[in-house]
């Protein structure tokens, strides 16, 4: 699937994935409205809110990006009927001919992290039946249990020809109280970032490895040197906008040839209404907004990426 997902950012030229992590507080006043009219002010109601909030912007970006990146903690928080938004929206993205990065998170040991892997991105067999869960084309990994955890993914990865990418250096500011600490006199998240390009030099697409990185735009310099250590692993960047993130920062992320990186922004593009830059937009077209938003956020990142 790094295949695919390369192949899409060449053609859309857009190097971004919009992470569709949805808040009740970010969906329309008139979409909650009809939803509750349908199901009522019940986890089903607000489940579908978030579904035709996550629609409208779909039908709206799709053909502008390469991906998109949903949070299944956004859809967990509404139960059952939350997940089945989320699987519904997932099937909904690859039908548009998007890329789903499964921003799950997970990390166990043995037959606990072979499951998760199977959910997200598997098969599980039923009596004489295979099915497929939820069908992401690639999952976020905590790799802090060693290859214990990470093992089960990369062998249904290798199966399913899809792929993963491991939590390395995150963008949130606590991050440095463990991934910066010294082992051996070497922050801890350069030799995650050696495991990953080891872990990845056996599972090769065509140009870069199936098994990729998370490393925040909130660390640029972090990241030139993680870009060094893993030449070919494809760097997944949050913390872009409304964490702080800029174009300017991404610069070293990005290998020579353009590629090798792609930039989340979430709520800087799905609530893009409510910020003061789109608000000429309001609410009814909320959609539009996020349309504009990522077109405004290719612009930044296109002319940053000219100075390469």
């Amino acid at each position: 699937m790094i295949n695919q997902l390369v192949a899409n950012i060449k053609k859309t030229g857009a190097p971004i994935v919009v992470g569709l992590d949805p808040m009740l507080g970010y969906v329309p006043q008139h979409i909650q409205k009809r939803a509750y009219e349908e199901y009522g002010e019940t986890l089903e109601g607000a489940a579908e809110a978030i579904w035709q909030f996550n629609k409208a912007i779909v039908d709206t970006t799709y053909d502008l990006i390469p991906a998109v990146k949903p949070q299944i903690a956004m859809y967990e928080q509404f139960g059952i009927p939350g997940l089945a938004a989320f699987k519904k929206t997932v099937d909904y993205c690859k039908e548009k001919g998007l890329v789903v990065i499964g921003d799950v998170k997970r990390g166990d040991i043995g037959s606990t992290s072979g499951a998760y892997a199977v959910a997200h991105l598997g098969r599980v067999q039923v009596g004489n039946k295979t099915y497929v869960p939820f069908d992401e084309d690639f999952a976020t990994v905590n790799p802090y249990f060693g290859s214990d955890g990470v093992d089960p993914f990369l062998k249904v990865c290798k199966e399913e020809k899809k792929g993963i990418f491991l939590l390395v250096k995150t963008s949130n500011p606590s991050s440095g109280e463990i991934q910066d600490r010294l082992v051996d006199k070497r922050p801890l998240y350069e030799l995650i970032g050696e495991m990953v390009a080891a872990w990845g030099g056996d599972l090769m697409g065509e140009e870069y490895s199936y098994v990729g990185a998370v490393v925040g735009a909130t660390y640029p310099e972090m990241g030139k040197t993680l870009r060094k250590i893993m030449p070919k692993t494809y760097i997944l960047v949050p913390g872009y906008g409304a964490q702080g993130g800029k174009g300017k920062d991404l610069v070293h992320f990005f290998n020579e040839d353009g590629l090798g990186a792609i930039v989340n922004s979430s709520r800087g593009i799905i609530a893009a209404y409510k910020q003061e830059k789109y608000a000429k937009y309001g609410e009814a077209a909320f959609a539009e907004a996020s349309r504009a938003a990522v077109e405004d956020m290719a612009a930044d990142i296109r002319g940053a990426l000219e100075h390469i």
